[in-house]
């Protein structure tokens, strides 16, 4: 991994020439994204992340931290205590120079030695599952992760949306994907090309399930006006 995301983001944290990121997935073509948007303030967030930063309790961990804002609010806004973690290294020194006190550079798959009170996955947060095969994997790692009452926080969207309807008023998706909200993703910055890699997208119904399956309780905390949501799981 070149980690040019979080290269990105340490560019605007340190006023070195930032540019716009370029992303581009398997069913969509480019796009920018402006890399200010991963330092907004608790104010300038979306409603389903600000929901999920007032539901959280206790000793939280913010899983996919990237520049840090979900942690800065909890941490400054909430006085909670936040171990942040990504496997961008960029992205946690770039948490650090924010003030961030507790920030790692860790797989969330690899992450041992504490229990907390919530865990957070925001902005696509089932994004680092990769493929629906995964989900097993990655809540079974989360719910070892909580203390009893714990709680997962994490946000995702139906991407069904974003497939051509037939005939007959169903959605056409190409027989090469196992599940609709699998994704190719492909990064750009600066003139690099970071190593394509795979992000999950889920439906709620999809989510319950494999939550069930894994020994949850899942609740539809919020929706959103563009097909996403925040759901809470409970053990």
């Amino acid at each position: 991994m070149k980690d040019l995301f979080g290269k990105a983001m340490y560019d605007f944290q340190t006023n070195n020439s930032p540019e716009n990121i370029i992303t581009e997935t398997s069913i969509s073509e480019e796009d920018e994204m402006s890399v200010e948007y991963l330092f907004r303030s608790y104010a300038e967030m979306p409603l389903l992340e600000q929901k999920a930063l007032q539901l959280a309790t206790g000793k939280t961990l913010d899983v996919g931290c990237g520049a840090g804002s979900h942690s800065l609010s909890l941490q400054n806004d909430r006085n909670l205590e936040v171990t942040s973690i990504d496997i961008s290294a960029k992205a946690i020194e770039t948490c650090k120079l924010r003030g961030v006190k507790n920030a790692k550079i860790e797989n969330i798959l690899d992450f041992e030695g504490e229990k907390f009170d919530t865990i957070i996955l925001l902005m696509n947060g089932v994004g680092i599952f990769g493929k629906l095969e995964h989900c097993n994997k990655y809540l079974s790692k989360l719910k070892s992760l909580l203390n009893p009452g714990g709680q997962v926080l994490l946000d995702s969207s139906d991407i069904i949306y974003m497939f051509d309807e037939d005939e007959d008023g169903g959605k056409w998706i190409p027989s090469n994907n196992d599940y609709y909200g699998e994704l190719v993703f492909n990064i750009s910055y600066k003139g690099e090309k970071e190593e394509s890699f795979d992000w999950l997208y889920l439906d709620y119904n999809t989510l319950q399930n494999a939550a069930v399956a894994n020994g949850f309780k899942c609740e539809l905390i919020l929706e959103g006006e563009h097909y996403d949501y925040l759901a809470k799981l409970l053990i």
